[in-house]
């Protein structure tokens, strides 16, 4: 995975958490309305885990709207559990994007770092090879 280590906590984390956010969020928004995606790195407390990715897509007039996709995920022994969460935030013009990220990562009394900037400009091919960075059992049945 070509993902930053660094994470706040311990343990394996769950890595199905992240792909198959990513996965979710393609089928509830779709490629083609993404101009940019970025990932935050996760929080990891043994076997669960808390990220977040937030997309700005296209919209009318050149402003890009916010729509982030937040999740949790533990494994335990009953099994894996992954729940994500979209919430749209508002729109605004794409110079302004990237100092809202950047003030995330820096309010953060958790201290993760910094998101991975992805730009998928609307190509559902760059999304694919987003998607390709993880391996194929990470993801839920039905979906590639």
């Amino acid at each position: 995975m070509k993902f930053g280590d660094k994470t706040v906590g311990e343990g394996p984390g769950v890595p199905e958490g992240l792909p198959r956010t990513l996965q979710r969020l393609n089928a509830a928004v779709g490629a083609r309305e993404v101009d940019q995606l970025w990932i935050f790195p996760p929080m990891i407390r043994g076997r669960k885990e808390w990220g977040l990715v937030a997309a700005g897509c296209f919209s009318e007039g050149g402003n890009l709207r916010l729509v982030t996709a937040s999740y949790s995920a533990e494994r335990t022994g009953k099994g894996l559990e992954v729940d994500t969460r979209f919430r749209e935030e508002g729109s605004a013009p794409p110079d302004r994007f990237p100092r809202v990220m950047q003030g995330v990562a820096r309010r953060s009394e958790l201290d993760l770092g910094d998101a991975r900037l992805v730009s998928i400009r609307g190509n559902e091919e760059t999304f694919e090879d987003l998607m390709a960075e993880f391996s194929d059992d990470l993801f839920e049945t039905g979906e590639p």
